[in-house]
C-alpha cells in the first residue's frame, strides 16, 4: 500500500511538473463558451439595439472581434462535431442533429480539442450541452474531457407526452414555467443524474460548475469547454430574470449567458489567470427565425439556421488573450470554428492528430489583425447534408443551389453582406476558379472520410 502511494504521489509531482514546464513555456489555459442559436446581431458589440452584454462585448473592447467569423454546419451537432475535431462534418460522417438515445455518435476514435490538451498536462471539463452522441461511448467522458456537467442533447428534445403537438406554445411555457414538460437528463460525467431537470436553473448551474472547476485548477493548465443550452428553445431564465412578457423572453436569455460570462470573467481576474487564458466566445450556427421572439437576429445577414445562407453559418467570434492578442482589434479576415482545434495545438505546443483535418491555425492572425487569414488560400466551405453548399474565399462567396448542384450564384461579400445581389454572370473567372477548388476539395474530403461510431459496431 506505502508502495503504490508512493508511486501515486510520483505521478502526481510528474503531471505537476509537465504542468509547471507547460506554464513556463507560456502555454495558456483555455476557455470556450459556446452559444446555441445566438445570430451574428445579438450582441452590442455586433450591434444589437435589443440586448445588453457588456461582458461578452468586454472580450471584444480587450481582444480581437471577427466579423467573418463561420460556424462549420448550420445546425447542432454537425457544428459541435467540427469544432471539437477540427473537421468539416462529412469527413467524420456527422449527421446534423442527433437525438436522445441516437445509435451513432462521434467516434472515440477522433482527436478532441480535449485529448490534445489533456496530453499537455490540462486538466479538462466540458459543461453545458453536448450533442455528438449521448451513449456511454460517445460522452465528454470518453472524449478526452476528464469530467463532464449537462445535457447530452438539446434542451427541447425530450419532450413527455400528453402535451400539444410538434409545434408547442413557446409563449404559454415561458409564461407558466413549464420546464417539467421536457423530461430532459442532467448529466454528471458517464450517467444520468437528474432527471427531468428544472431548465430555469441551468444557465446559473453551468456558471457554478465552471466556476468551480477553474477554481480547483487554478494551479494547471485547463481546457474548460462550456457550450450553453441557451439560447435554444424553450427559453428559460432563473426566476430573479424571468418578466412574463414572452416578447422579452430572448433577450432576458441572452443577457442571462451574459452574466455567465462576466462570473467566468471575474474569476480569472481574481485568481490572477487572465493574463494566461485565452477566451474563445462563439456560436454553434445563425438564430433559428422561425421562433420569432423565442430567436435572435442575423442583423444585416441573409437567412439563418438550417441554411448554408450568411446568416446560417456567420456567427459572433471574439477572442481574448491579453498581452498576446492586441486589444480592440477588428479583423474581417475569414475564419471558422473548424480552426480552434489546430490554433489551441499551436498555442499548447501540442501536435496534430495523425490524420487530415480542415481547420488552421489562426495564431499568427490573432496576434498580428493585419495577417492573412489561412482561408485567403485554402478557403471556407459551407457543407449541408453531406455536400458542399458553398466556398468563401476573401471577399468573394460561391453558393451552389440548395437541390440543384449544377445552380450556382457568386457574391461579392465585401460590397453586399446582405447577398441580395448575385454577380455570377459579371465574374465568370472567378466563378470557374471557385467551382474547380471546391469540387476538388470536396473530392479529397470525400475520399478521406473516417466512419461515425454506431452501437453495436
Amino acid at each position: 500500500m506505502r508502495l503504490l502511494a508512493l508511486l501515486l504521489c510520483l505521478g502526481v509531482l510528474q503531471t505537476s511538473t509537465a504542468a509547471a514546464a507547460d506554464r513556463a513555456a507560456g502555454a495558456p489555459n483555455v476557455v470556450i463558451i459556446f452559444i446555441d442559436d445566438q445570430g451574428y446581431g445579438d450582441l452590442s458589440c455586433y450591434g444589437s439595439e435589443i440586448a445588453e452584454t457588456p461582458r461578452i462585448d468586454s472580450l471584444a473592447a480587450e481582444g480581437m472581434k471577427f466579423t467573418s467569423f463561420y460556424s462549420a454546419y448550420c445546425v447542432c451537432s454537425a457544428s459541435r462535431a467540427a469544432l471539437l475535431t477540427g473537421c468539416y462534418p462529412p469527413r467524420l460522417s456527422m449527421p446534423g442533429v442527433l437525438g436522445p438515445n441516437s445509435r451513432v455518435g462521434l467516434h472515440p476514435d477522433e482527436v478532441t480539442i480535449a485529448d490534445l490538451l489533456k496530453e499537455r498536462g490540462y486538466a479538462t471539463m466540458c459543461v453545458g450541452k453536448w450533442h455528438v452522441g449521448d451513449r456511454l461511448e460517445t460522452l465528454p467522458t470518453a472524449q478526452g474531457f476528464d469530467r463532464y456537467f449537462g445535457l447530452p442533447y438539446s434542451n427541447d428534445m425530450a419532450r413527455q407526452k400528453g402535451w400539444g403537438n410538434d409545434s408547442p406554445d413557446l409563449d404559454k411555457i415561458w409564461r407558466q414555467k413549464k420546464w417539467d414538460i421536457y423530461h430532459n437528463d442532467l448529466y454528471r460525467n458517464g450517467e444520468s443524474a437528474e432527471s427531468p431537470v428544472d431548465q430555469t436553473t441551468l444557465t446559473q448551474r453551468y456558471t457554478e460548475e465552471a466556476v468551480g472547476f477553474i477554481r480547483e485548477n487554478k494551479d494547471r493548465p485547463f481546457l474548460l469547454y462550456m457550450p450553453h443550452t441557451m439560447v435554444h428553445v424553450p427559453l428559460f431564465v432563473t426566476d430573479d430574470r424571468w418578466e412574463e412578457d414572452p416578447a422579452k423572453a430572448y433577450r432576458l436569455a441572452v443577457e442571462h449567458v451574459d452574466w455567465s460570462v462576466g462570473e467566468v470573467l471575474d474569476t480569472l481576474e481574481e485568481l490572477k489567470l487572465a493574463e494566461n487564458t485565452l477566451v474563445i466566445y462563439t456560436s454553434d450556427n445563425g438564430p433559428w427565425l422561425s421562433k420569432r421572439h423565442h430567436a435572435g437576429s442575423a442583423g444585416p445577414l441573409r437567412n439563418g439556421k438550417g441554411t448554408t445562407w450568411e446568416g446560417g453559418m456567420r456567427v459572433p467570434g471574439l477572442f481574448r488573450w491579453p498581452g498576446v492578442i492586441p486589444a480592440g482589434t477588428v479583423t474581417d479576415r475569414v475564419a471558422g470554428t473548424v480552426d480552434l482545434l489546430p490554433t489551441l495545438a499551436e498555442a499548447a505546443g501540442a501536435e496534430l492528430p495523425d490524420r487530415p483535418i480542415d481547420g488552421h491555425s489562426l495564431l499568427g492572425l490573432l496576434k498580428d489583425p493585419q495577417a492573412p487569414s489561412p482561408h485567403d488560400e485554402h478557403g471556407l466551405f459551407y457543407y449541408k447534408n453531406g455536400r458542399v453548399e458553398g466556398l468563401r474565399m476573401g471577399r468573394w462567396k460561391l453558393r451552389f443551389g440548395d437541390k440543384n448542384a449544377s445552380t450556382v450564384s457568386l457574391y461579392d461579400l465585401d460590397a453586399d453582406i446582405g447577398k441580395s445581389h448575385d454577380v455570377a454572370a459579371a465574374n465568370p473567372a472567378v466563378l470557374g476558379r471557385l467551382i474547380a477548388i471546391a469540387e476538388r476539395y470536396d473530392r479529397d474530403l470525400k475520399a478521406n472520410q473516417r466512419p461515425i461510431w454506431t452501437a453495436g459496431k
